[in-house]
């Protein structure tokens, strides 16, 4: 996926890598606006696409909410949520393709669910029927699992998870769809049907941790030239303009 949102992301990182979550949720909602205003450099807003790249904007928006969770701003993780649930339903009559809508709809439910907010079972129930719906009208439910919107719509489960996984990949793009790409409806479905089964607890244990891992980038094992000073790990994320513990998303020192 093509980051957007600038510096904003960048600061967001760092603060992630700060433990500061109070400054990471103000970041990433900043973030999130920047790119809800202008999705690509020729892309507005309310530009319907095929990729769905506005859907960015809503996962900075949900990463906020999670991160207000965990530096125990509940005021502020509600208004974040209800927000990012807010422009997804907005963007339902921009982006028109039934299985986008679907989308839409399942981000909604992460929405509701990382600002604490009621509804979150019924949100993903409405989504997995949704997708249901759309069947008839997707020809490769692959290639929609592989665009910026679906793939916005997996990246807060997939923080969260490796949160609870040392850093590792713990729910992986296969993990969230069903077993039969030919059944298009079950396919996509079994993503707003896990999430509805896993979500809310890997959300529970990072908020009782008070840990969120920093987003996984370019990665590479025992690198020769970092270490974390806090675990003394050599594993190596490469994130925005970070250079991150794998394992604990320490800033990595040279050595």
């Amino acid at each position: 996926m093509s980051r957007q949102g600038g510096s904003y992301y960048e600061h967001a990182v760092a603060a992630l890598a700060d433990r500061n979550y109070d400054a990471a949720g103000d970041a990433f909602a900043r973030a999130g606006w920047q790119v809800l205003a202008r999705p690509r450099p020729d892309q507005g807003p309310f530009d319907a696409d095929e990729k769905g790249w506005i859907g960015e904007g809503i996962q900075h928006l949900v990463t906020s909410a999670i991160c207000y969770r965990i530096a125990d701003r509940p005021d502020r993780a509600a208004h974040r949520g209800t927000e990012a649930d807010a422009v997804a339903a907005d963007f339902q009559t921009v982006l028109t393709q039934p299985v986008q809508q679907a989308c839409l709809q399942e981000i909604g439910a992460d929405a509701r669910l990382a600002g604490g907010l009621d509804g979150t079972t019924d949100a993903y129930g409405d989504a997995a029927e949704s997708y249901r719906g759309a069947a008839e009208s997707v020809d490769d439910p692959q290639y929609w699992g592989t665009t910026p919107l679906f793939q916005a719509a997996a990246a807060p489960l997939q923080q969260v998870a490796r949160s609870t996984a040392n850093g590792e990949i713990a729910i992986a793009w296969e993990d969230l769809h069903g077993a039969d790409p030919a059944a298009p409806g079950p396919f996509l479905a079994h993503r707003a049907t896990l999430k509805r089964q896993r979500f809310p607890t890997l959300l529970k244990t990072v908020i009782d941790d008070g840990y969120l891992a920093a987003p996984r980038g370019t990665t590479e094992y025992n690198n020769a030239t970092y270490r974390c000073p806090e675990c003394g790990s050599n594993d190596v994320n490469w994130v925005g303009e970070s250079v991150l513990c794998m394992r604990c998303s320490a800033p990595l020192e040279r050595h």
